[in-house]
């Protein structure tokens, strides 16, 4: 079966992860899909920079969404793609991080083979795992955490979640889309019997001009997003992993590791 990148198959769609900003995290196929662009329809977050690989003379579309404002539905992207792909069109559907990590990729996927159009997806650094490399941030480490779960702070609605189990010791917890819900994040963690102190981070713009790395504890993680003014995009990590992406803080870590072990003995 010959690749969808062929420049010679026209209408169809490749699904693009961006990462989750610096133009310098796009894979090789990426790259080369932006350049074989008719169409890009791009989220609101992508760096400039990325749409620059695209030709000149392909139309550049923005479907940004904004938390409780969309400019465009998810039906009507999904229309909008087909469309294009129909009038015989390559469409980059430009996603930041990966498409099919809190990237709607699935619901866009299913929508252009139910109307019977070629598609291929091209992952991309996912934004945790973007962001936390900048930060140095491991979310898996050998002695403090063998499991890491990824959830959304907004998707479908906070108090329908169940998160018990996801945070705690050996546990690293990611949150996307958090920073407006925060303090009710911290709360439900605390209410699931997560410490007040476990620690957190809050990486915000990770990978572009202006990130910062914010390191506090679980109850204070509402009030730390207030005075800092955090804005989105915004990763929340919850773990006792976030004490080895500081080299202060390792030292406490290498305490409490210390600690355990005499408590193990």
């Amino acid at each position: 079966m010959a690749s969808l990148l062929d420049p010679e198959a026209r209408g169809r769609v490749i699904l693009v992860g961006a990462g989750p900003g610096d133009p310098g995290l796009l894979t090789l196929r990426a790259v080369d899909a932006l350049r074989s662009a008719d169409v890009v329809v791009h989220d609101g977050l992508i760096d400039p920079r990325v749409l620059d690989y695209a030709p000149d003379t392909a139309q550049r579309i923005s479907v940004a969404k904004k938390r409780d404002r969309h400019t465009l539905p998810q039906d009507a992207i999904n229309a909008l793609i087909i469309a294009h792909v129909k009038a015989g069109s390559v469409v980059v559907r430009l996603k930041g991080g990966d498409p099919f990590v809190f990237g709607r990729g699935g619901e866009e996927v299913e929508a252009v083979r139910a109307a019977g159009l070629p598609v291929e997806v091209i992952p991309g650094v996912s934004s945790a795992l973007g962001c936390a490399a900048e930060a140095m941030l491991p979310l898996t480490h050998r002695d403090w955490s063998s499991a890491v779960s990824f959830v959304a702070g907004t998707c479908k609605g906070l108090s329908e979640q169940d998160w018990s189990g996801l945070a705690g010791q050996g546990r690293t917890l990611v949150i996307y889309m958090g920073v407006s819900t925060a303090s009710m994040i911290a709360d439900k963690l605390m209410a699931d019997g997560v410490a007040p102190d476990m620690p957190v981070a809050v990486l915000e713009k990770g990978t572009l001009q202006g990130s910062r790395a914010m390191r506090t504890l679980l109850a204070d993680l509402g009030d730390l997003v207030e005075r800092e003014g955090v804005e989105s995009p915004a990763i929340i990590v919850v773990g006792e992993v976030v004490l080895l992406s500081d080299a202060q803080n390792r030292l406490a870590a290498f305490a409490v590791q210390a600690e355990r072990m005499k408590d193990e003995a």
